[in-house]
């Protein structure tokens, strides 16, 4: 079997590579180049970076494999760097490794396998693909604490057909075991934390120089009355306890951002409390599915139960058996039966309901 893999210079790709190749299969390695310094170049911070892809060619190399470097920066810049400007500006919290797997890498993936004539594609997600009859679940990983499921659940069964995540059944160290053992560099490399169009840089400054959304505003409480000033929505999400005015006794939090007017509005932890929102964009890997459901608001966030109505426009509405803190507009909300992904979209603003405390 043909397969092309994506290889983002880390450990987890290069791993993946590796096993196809001990495993007989015709491996060719791809890196996409996302985005680029101000000169064209690979960034140097981040992920994603030269160095990143020195280190995938430096491991096809090792593995005497295929490797080629993509540009995808256009699309990259204009579907995800620009969509988490405009959600910041509109007072949400955007989750751009989303957006990517989304909007650029997997549709651009499947292109080029097409034209490389490959069977299949790989990445290094920790998640898993399980037959059943004629479709194609995608499933949580075996080692939960890797699991990276919530990231890819726009995947339909269609694409899983021709998708492999090696990754799904083994744990981080042994990945790192395995890196050591067919003696590539990657072995103990670190993990990249870091938003790669941002990279160590403060997020709110990146979205500050390239947006005038940052005219000051309000800081009020819930029943409308002034607690201080902000420069700008953008640097505040909801759930958010950091930059907020102290001196008022009990911690306050984020509850809601008005663009339009420039507030943010802050309360005690209770006032977070959400058991009913919004899903929009929705997507669904087979058929929709409505029984024993739970439902993830963040990337690693706990699952919990839930029960859905699909509504019209691609919505769905979301109530939750217990209510739970920090639900933010923007994210992505993710269905699960178990370890099994139904589907997921966007958690949106102007549709979500707050408990009444």
């Amino acid at each position: 079997m043909r397969v092309l893999v994506a290889m983002s210079g880390g450990v987890d790709s290069s791993v993946v590579a590796g096993l196809l190749k001990s495993q007989g299969h015709e491996v060719i390695g791809v890196t996409m180049k996302l985005w680029e310094g101000p000169n064209g170049e690979m960034p140097e911070t981040g992920c994603c970076t030269a160095s990143d892809s020195e280190d995938a060619r430096k491991v096809a190399a090792k593995l005497d494999i295929p490797y080629y470097v993509l540009d995808y920066t256009e699309s990259f810049s204009e579907k995800v760097v620009d969509n988490f400007i405009d959600m910041y500006a509109q007072g949400l919290t955007p989750n751009p490794c989303v957006e990517c797997n989304r909007s650029v890498k997997f549709d651009h993936f499947m292109k080029q396998a097409k034209k490389l004539n490959c069977d299949k594609v790989a990445t290094g997600h920790y998640a898993k693909i399980i037959k059943n009859n004629e479709n194609y679940e995608l499933h949580k990983a075996d080692y939960l604490e890797k699991d990276q499921s919530y990231v890819l659940h726009m995947l339909n069964s269609a694409t899983l057909e021709n998708v492999i995540f090696p990754l799904g059944t083994i744990s981080k160290p042994e990945v790192r075991q395995i890196a050591a053992d067919l003696g590539l560099k990657t072995a103990f490399k670190k993990d990249s934390q870091d938003i790669c169009f941002v990279g160590k840089k403060n997020y709110r400054d990146f979205v500050d120089k390239r947006i005038d959304i940052s005219t000051s505003g309000e800081i009020v409480d819930n029943n409308g009355q002034s607690m201080g000033r902000h420069e700008g929505v953008h640097e505040f999400t909801v759930g958010q306890r950091k930059g907020i005015p102290g001196g008022q006794g009990a911690p306050k939090y984020v509850t809601k951002i008005d663009v339009q007017n420039k507030k943010v509005y802050v309360g005690n932890r209770k006032e977070l409390l959400t058991s009913v929102f919004y899903l929009e964009d929705t997507s669904f890997v087979n058929t929709v599915e409505t029984e024993k459901l739970s439902i993830q608001t963040r990337y690693n966030s706990e699952n919990l139960p839930c029960e859905i109505e699909i509504l019209e426009n691609n919505k769905l509405k979301v109530t939750l058996l217990e209510p739970t803190l920090g639900v933010a507009p923007g994210q992505f909300g993710v269905l699960y039966i178990g370890t099994k992904l139904i589907g997921g979209g966007r958690i949106t603003a102007n549709l979500n309901e707050k408990l009444s405390v």
